[in-house]
């Protein structure tokens, strides 16, 4: 591999979106769903042993280093879903962190690497912390993601999850993270799955749904594969992995399988939809390893924060941590990169 073959397609914050991230329907036409197709769904198959086997050769086959590896790096930190979804949250955590996603690197590293401010995709936090993370982020570009639906077993009743969504989205989230109800995956009630999800859609109105699979609870690839289908036909802008919550969360055969699906769904509809892995990843290295997975797979388009999103909270120190030590030479504390 080259060295030109090693840059993102253009430096973090790329084209005309100066570091902030923007929604999907600001540059492509937004996905409207389709009928539900039950031959299309049904033909999905996934070879396990297949997937596995490719999956398990991903963080070999790329290696960055030096100036490719800090531009990889800082592409990811514009990807990054901030996320804080604790039981202590307050307000008062929720706005420490919009502070750090407005500058999620400190400006000594961004003056030694010669760039211009970057900030984060969104912040993701629980409907009650929308109102506190709206104001925080008032004139930065950056959304504001709420997770709802009875997040994260999506086990509430139908109208109270729809209830939520609308509640959020008055509140100023522009992006719904939304939890599907896992039961009609493992009972094959693929109608019932693409009913919930055009409900969910329509009660977001304009802004954008991230359905979240759950992935780690469906059983199977090809159930992840299905579920990925149904979910783009009820009119989802993103699939993603999880909750954060489950056992098993994102995983790299898991995301090869979703990845395929929607590139299938653009080949067969034109549009793009988005993808978003949450849990579990960390670590800087691990953020390579799926950035290089979505160029191979998907293509450089999908490497924008309109198509693509890491769900995580930490992620964002080691990077920040990788990169002064770019910088400097020297692996620096985890006390200097505070989240909130």
């Amino acid at each position: 591999m080259t060295h030109a073959d090693t840059r993102p397609e253009t430096a973090a914050g790329a084209g005309d979106d100066r570091g902030t991230a923007q929604l999907p329907q600001v540059h492509a036409a937004r996905n409207p769903g389709q009928e539900l197709d039950l031959d299309w769904v049904l033909s999905a198959r996934a070879n396990t042993s297949a997937i596995e086997r490719r999956a398990a050769t991903l963080p070999g086959r790329r290696s960055v280093k030096k100036d490719h590896q800090a531009a990889w790096l800082l592409k990811a930190i514009t990807l990054i879903d901030l996320t804080t979804l604790s039981g202590d949250d307050t307000a008062g955590r929720v706005r420490r962190l919009c502070a750090k996603a407005r500058q999620p690197v400190r400006a000594d590293i961004l003056d030694a690497l010669k760039m211009r401010p970057i900030t984060t995709g969104a912040v993701c936090v629980y409907h009650e912390m929308v109102p506190p993370a709206v104001a925080a982020l008032e004139g930065s570009g950056i959304p504001v993601a709420a997770v709802s639906t009875g997040f994260p077993a999506g086990l509430s009743p139908l109208e109270t999850r729809l209830r939520e969504i609308e509640l959020s989205v008055a509140a100023g989230a522009r992006e719904i993270d939304i939890v599907i109800s896992r039961r009609h995956v493992l009972t094959g009630n693929w109608q019932a799955l693409y009913d919930e999800m055009r409900q969910f859609r329509a009660a977001c109105g304009e802004a954008h749904v991230k359905a979240i699979l759950a992935t780690g609870e469906l059983g199977t690839l090809r159930n992840v594969a299905r579920a990925s289908l149904v979910c783009m036909m009820g009119g989802a802008d993103f699939i993603k992995t999880s909750t954060g919550k489950e056992s098993v969360n994102a995983t790299l055969p898991v995301s090869l399988v979703m990845i395929r699906a929607l590139r299938d769904y653009h080949d067969r509809t034109g549009y793009r939809i988005g993808y978003k892995p949450a849990g579990g990843i960390s670590k800087a290295k691990d953020a390579l390893t799926y950035l290089t997975l979505i160029r191979d797979e998907l293509g450089p388009r999908w490497l924008q924060p309109d198509l693509f999103r890491f769900g995580a909270s930490s992620l964002l120190g080691d990077i920040e941590r990788q990169l002064e030590h770019h910088v400097t030479g020297r692996y620096s504390a985890g006390y200097r990169h505070p989240m909130a």
